[in-house]
């Protein structure tokens, strides 16, 4: 617990100390984000923020993980570093628009696969059931997919004020609460370091922004939610409903990911490679909420998905699959309604990840 509290405290101060360096450091190199037709805002805002993030969450987690990095943690902290990196480089216009999440997302989710982060849900469900080597193959491609889709969803999620760095502070405070409770003491320090971090990013991401995070931020803080949704052991919950809990914390990337991914289909547009102001928060926007509305009711969405997961985790296997089934009707309707709200239609493909 105190290992949690330290890291926690180091990575917020840290954060919010260094993001004025970074912001100058940005408008110094040019590292600035551009208004255009697909940005909300209008005047230029100053990238890297995702290296005060980073810098503050990777110190804290090293300094204070008690008994010092494990191999697994390394391997995570690794990953952490290739996507900070690779997104600062696209950011900085150095690479093709696709090589995140074709070349970098997949390479730092087989390197913590390879250190062993991984599911093991259908193993343990239907173990003398099927065979033990297929059942492995499905949770080793599971856990590829949700490492790479999560890291994606919050890069697409980065659109607008304050809305990435507090979805990824809603989401580490309740991993920490099961990591806590479940006396996961590495877990919960890295979940901490990262709540500290953003925490500390939003501060100066909220609207109006005065910096953003780039898509090393995003991905950064995405793949971080990722590893903590594939280590946490919620204290007894049995495997058939635990695999839900992760996905309830994570509820507002992965809803926002599949509604726009389901739009986009329908224009007849690439979902990750068409750019533009048809996510979630934007459509809430347009519906007289303004910006900060429209994140403040996102920010409740996480919430709700964090307390949901408190109940799941009380509740026996019936009530559990009976809840799942409703909340994908809810999120069906959400994407019928949504789609019936005013957005901006995209005109035509163009590169990019928004």
């Amino acid at each position: 617990m105190n290992s949690s509290i330290y890291a926690f405290t180091a990575a917020l101060v840290a954060s919010v100390s260094l993001t004025p360096a970074v912001r100058q450091l940005a408008f110094r190199t040019g590292m600035v984000d551009k208004p255009n037709a697909r940005k909300i805002h209008h005047t230029p805002i100053p990238l890297l923020g995702g290296l005060a993030i980073a810098f503050g969450a990777i110190l804290a987690t090293l300094v204070f993980v008690e008994g010092g990095p494990t191999n697994q943690m390394l391997a995570i902290l690794c990953g952490q570093a290739i996507l900070l990196a690779v997104g600062t480089a696209d950011d900085r216009g150095m690479l093709h628009h696709q090589t995140k999440l074709m070349v970098a997302m997949p390479l730092v989710a087989l390197l913590v696969i390879v250190a062993d982060v991984r599911l093991t849900v259908l193993e343990n469900l239907f173990n003398g059931v099927a065979p033990v080597a297929l059942l492995a193959v499905a949770d080793y491609t599971i856990t590829f997919i949700w490492l790479v889709g999560i890291t994606a969803a919050f890069s697409i999620l980065d659109h607008m004020d304050g809305l990435c760095a507090g979805t990824a502070v809603i989401g580490a405070l309740f991993f920490i609460i099961f990591s806590i409770t479940a006396g996961q003491t590495h877990v919960a320090t890295l979940a901490a370091a990262t709540l500290g971090a953003a925490l500390g990013f939003l501060r100066w991401n909220f609207n109006p922004a005065k910096i953003f995070m780039g898509d090393g931020g995003a991905m950064f803080l995405g793949f971080t939610m990722a590893v903590l949704g594939l280590k946490i052991r919620p204290a007894g919950v049995p495997d058939a409903t635990a695999w839900i809990i992760p996905v309830l914390i994570l509820i507002v990337p992965i809803f926002d990911t599949f509604m726009v991914s389901i739009s986009r289909a329908r224009r007849s547009l690439i979902p990750f490679s068409s750019p533009g102001k048809d996510h979630t928060a934007h459509r809430l926007s347009n519906l007289s909420l303004g910006h900060r509305n429209a994140v403040l009711c996102v920010y409740l969405v996480g919430l709700a998905g964090g307390m949901l997961a408190l109940l799941v985790s009380q509740l026996d296997v019936i009530p559990v699959i009976v809840l799942a089934i409703v909340l994908v009707a809810v999120a069906v309707s959400g994407v019928v309604l949504l789609e019936r709200a005013p957005f901006e239609r995209q005109q035509k493909k163009t590169p990019g990840d928004h």
